[in-house]
């Protein structure tokens, strides 16, 4: 089985979030838990039963990498290279090149009026497309997007 674009998106939208993504090959199940490396928490009971489950099947799933930090630095750089307002535009890059510069940045796209939509709308497309090549459904090369099954 492929999980359909409703499932990539889903898929892009956990890990987005700090979540471990789990496709089950067999059912077409999408899992998501708590990344316990990168939070500060060690409260596994509400993803207990998907933990032992994904644990006792791991040839049945295929797991999904959250964009590595790079990729996402690049992922604002690119964004801000997208922006028209040249203001705005000199903020961000500003953003960048400050220590803490995802925090910089997220705090000038969150004032940054009808741009923060635009960022999320951005950013979200890009981490459904890292979901689909680690699908394979893009040519790494040109990313063209393969078919994808149908939404169910």
């Amino acid at each position: 089985m492929k999980p359909t674009e409703k499932q990539i998106k889903e898929i892009a939208e956990y890990l987005d979030c700090g979540m471990r993504c789990y496709f089950n090959k067999k059912t077409g199940e999408v899992k998501h838990i708590l990344n316990f490396d990168s939070w500060e928490s060690d409260y596994e009971e509400p993803w207990q039963e998907d933990i032992d489950e994904i644990e006792k099947n791991h040839q049945n799933y295929m797991e999904f990498e959250a964009m590595p930090s790079r990729d996402l630095f690049n992922l604002m750089v690119d964004f801000t290279d997208s922006i028209d307002d040249l203001k705005l535009k000199e903020r961000l890059i500003r953003a960048l090149n400050k220590p803490k510069p995802f925090r910089n940045f997220k705090w000038e796209v969150d004032n940054s009026g009808d741009y923060r939509q635009q960022w999320f709308d951005f950013k979200s497309m890009r981490y459904i497309s890292y979901v689909e090549k680690q699908l394979g459904y893009c040519n790494e090369a040109d990313n063209e997007r393969f078919e994808l099954d149908p939404e169910v």
